[in-house]
């Protein structure tokens, strides 16, 4: 695990452990429900040719309301192509993933949910021609993946959160 750090809606920081715990008890509360847990990461080039990313973990309580935690990065080297970001944001989104499975694999609840891996792409735009890349990369690694519209997680929530300059 690499103990990640994300930010919550009223401020404060959790580490992977400690969002695995809230999630467990967002859903003790309403345990009757389906929940649905997905993880997007978007990015945004800022200052020439680095980027500002930012990953999402939401679980939607389907039908009624939903929390996320979200955690921003800059990564060390900066993308020429919207393609190179594009399989950054992926790969984040999978590094994420796998660390936030094997703490909740700890806490026993692996997965009493359904889990999908959203993607900032879609059939109009730019990143049209990545889409079968994209969702291949996220189903080689057994996870399902959605992309626009259905990409919340990272068109909507990770958006969210960007420094947009």
């Amino acid at each position: 695990m690499t103990g990640f750090i994300f930010n919550d809606s009223k401020g404060g920081q959790l580490k992977t452990r400690d969002v695995v715990q809230a999630m467990l008890d967002f859903i003790r509360a309403d345990d009757k429900r389906t929940y649905k847990v997905t993880i997007g990461t978007d990015s945004q080039a800022v200052q020439g040719r680095v980027s500002d990313f930012v990953t999402a973990i939401v679980i939607h309580r389907v039908g009624n309301g939903g929390r996320y935690f979200w955690r921003r990065f800059k990564p060390r080297q900066g993308f020429h192509t919207i393609r190179e970001r594009i399989v950054n944001e992926v790969l984040s989104s999978l590094e994420v993933a796998r660390d936030f499975l094997a703490v909740a694999k700890d806490f026993g609840i692996l997965p009493k949910f359904d889990f999908e891996i959203h993607v900032d792409v879609g059939e109009t735009g730019k990143t049209k021609a990545m889409i079968q890349e994209v969702v291949n990369m996220i189903r080689a690694n057994n996870f399902e993946a959605k992309t626009k519209p259905e990409s919340y997680a990272a068109s909507s929530v990770a958006d969210k959160h960007i420094n947009k300059r």
